[in-house]
């Protein structure tokens, strides 16, 4: 399929899909839009509540697989727009939409990609293609959900807006709830023991900790405490006050590591809400990375987080777009940016299949 034919897809498909409402928990239109597009295009689709996927034809499972995904839910649209969001609307080259950019142009690049590979004979590597739900919220229905489901996969590219550069690292989120806790008593009198004071001597060590390791790839763990709630009223010495850390979690230490760590160094209770969505990254003699290093693309670390993080294996988040862009009022995509997506896709697979032993 020549690339222009791929282009022209892609952008209908975005489109269709921008005009589709598919917050995250409620993307089932979306979904058969999608499978909808893989059944008109010949391809045979397989679908796990939201999780769409299809293999290439020639998939042999004698070698390793390259994931591609990305996902097919949005955040709902903030007050701030003054466009529609769900109207798909072109003007002078850009394409503006809830989820254009993040991320339903990563996502129809990588099927359009997946389309130009799909029926090619001795490919080196096998190719899965995944459109996921619910990666906006970290959903236990998404690619974690799916996962056990697909092929073994070896490595992935998952779409992002990353401006096409390699995003080879990416961090980890836990998020703690901590009660720090005292003795209640009257304010006028010398009585109780404060928990508020109890908590800010923690919350002072969440400000300034340095852990002793650091990622080369992603710098230090950051902690920021978010939300703090005490006190019934003005005259009770409060006896307990909880507050949330926001934890952005590196490779120098898994997130288990990173809770036991914290927990050694502070008094307050602390309650991880969840240890799984893990630091990732890839490995830069993968092929795939070198392939992109050899056209030219940055590496860096990003902070923000993807499925990326419930992926035991190493991966890559790559795409066209700006983060920047994502979650924002009348955002918007620019059609070269699908366009040279696409052609960045291919030629960096096909750049790592010749350097694949």
């Amino acid at each position: 399929m020549k690339h222009q034919e791929l282009v022209e897809k892609a952008i209908e498909l975005l489109k269709q899909m921008i005009a589709t409402e598919s917050l995250s928990r409620e993307e089932d239109d979306v979904a058969e839009i999608v499978a909808r597009f893989f059944i008109e295009n010949n391809i045979e689709i397989h679908q796990y509540k939201n999780n769409l996927w299809a293999k290439n034809v020639h998939f042999d499972p004698s070698k390793e697989t390259i994931l591609l995904n990305s996902h097919i839910d949005t955040v709902k649209p903030n007050k701030d727009w003054t466009r529609d969001p769900f109207a798909p609307t072109v003007e002078d080259g850009v394409l503006y939409g809830l989820g254009s950019n993040d991320a339903g142009g990563p996502l129809v690049s990588l099927i359009a990609t997946f389309l130009y590979f799909y029926e090619k004979e001795n490919l080196p590597y096998n190719l899965v293609i995944c459109a996921s739900a619910e990666e906006e919220i970290s959903g236990r229905e998404g690619i974690a959900d799916v996962w056990d489901q697909l092929p073994k996969i070896d490595f992935a590219i998952v779409g992002e807006p990353t401006q096409m550069q390699l995003a080879v690292a990416e961090k980890g989120l836990m998020v703690l709830d901590c009660v720090a806790e005292g003795e209640s008593g009257h304010a006028a009198r010398n009585e109780g023991v404060n928990a508020i004071y109890n908590a800010m001597k923690d919350i002072e060590w969440f400000r300034n900790y340095h852990f002793p390791k650091e990622s080369k790839t992603l710098g230090p763990i950051k902690m920021s405490v978010t939300c703090i709630e005490a006190g019934t009223q003005h005259n009770v010495v409060p006896s307990e006050c909880k507050f949330v850390v926001d934890v952005r979690t590196t490779d120098a230490y898994s997130n288990v590591e990173t809770l036991e760590h914290i927990r050694e160094h502070v008094s307050c209770k602390v309650t991880p809400r969840s240890t799984r969505l893990n630091p990732s990254g890839a490995p830069l003699n993968h092929p795939v990375v070198k392939a992109g290093m050899q056209y030219q693309k940055e590496t860096y670390g990003s902070p923000t987080l993807s499925d990326q993080a419930l992926m035991p294996i190493p991966s890559l988040k790559l795409g066209p777009g700006d983060s920047a862009r994502s979650h924002t009022a009348n955002e918007y995509i620019l059609l070269d940016e699908i366009a040279d997506g696409i052609n960045d896709y291919i030629r960096i697979l096909e750049g790592a299949f010749i350097m694949t032993p």
